[in-house]
C-alpha cells in the first residue's frame, strides 16, 4: 500500500525528468572542466545516449539506480504495486543491455555511471575514473593510427652507440 495519496504521488513523479539531472550535470561538468567537450542526448544513436564523445566514439550513460535496477540500496523495489515495478524495471533493464550491445556492434565504446557512484563521499573518484577510461581510450585510439609496420626497426636513444648508429 502506498503511503501517499495518489495526486501526491503524481505530482512527485512528473517533477522526474530524463534529461539535465543533478546526476547528469555533474558529470558533464566535470569533463567539460577537463577539457572534454561532447553531445547530449544523440538521438541517431541507439538509445540515445547522455553524453557523447565522438572523438573517442565513445557514449556514457548516467543511469537512476531506481529506475535501471541497480544493485544499491537505491535500486530496491517498492512495496507496493511489485508486479508493475517488477515488470518495468524488467523492461528498463533488458533495453539497457540491448542498447549497448547495438552501440559495441557499430563499433562504440560504452560508460554507464550509476547515480549512486556520484554520491559526495565517491564522487570525485568516480570521475577521475571516468577520465582514466577516456585517456586510455584515446591512447589505444592513437596506438593504432601511428602503428608503425612490424617490418620497422625500432631504434631507442639508450642503445649502445654502434647499434644506434647504423
Amino acid at each position: 500500500m502506498d503511503t501517499i495519496s495518489q495526486e501526491q504521488r503524481s505530482r512527485t513523479m512528473s517533477k522526474i525528468h530524463s534529461k539535465n539531472t543533478k546526476p547528469e550535470l555533474l558529470v558533464r561538468r566535470y569533463l567539460y572542466a577537463n577539457g572534454f567537450r561532447y553531445r547530449l542526448n544523440v538521438k541517431t544513436l541507439p538509445g540515445s545516449p547522455d553524453i557523447v564523445l565522438a572523438k573517442y566514439h565513445t557514449a556514457i550513460f548516467i543511469h537512476g539506480c531506481f529506475w535501471h535496477s541497480h544493485s544499491c540500496l537505491q535500486g530496491r523495489l517498492p512495496k507496493s504495486n511489485v508486479e508493475f515495478w517488477t515488470n518495468k524495471l524488467n523492461r528498463n533493464h533488458e533495453r539497457d543491455i540491448t542498447v549497448r550491445e547495438q552501440l559495441t556492434a557499430f563499433g562504440w565504446k560504452t560508460i554507464v555511471v550509476w547515480e549512486c557512484q556520484l554520491k559526495p563521499a565517491v564522487r570525485e573518484q568516480t570521475l577521475k575514473e571516468i577520465v582514466s577510461i577516456l585517456n586510455e581510450i584515446n591512447l589505444k585510439q592513437l596506438h593504432k593510427k601511428y602503428q608503425l609496420p612490424e617490418s620497422t626497426p625500432i631504434r631507442i636513444a639508450a642503445e649502445d652507440a654502434k647499434t644506434y648508429g647504423e
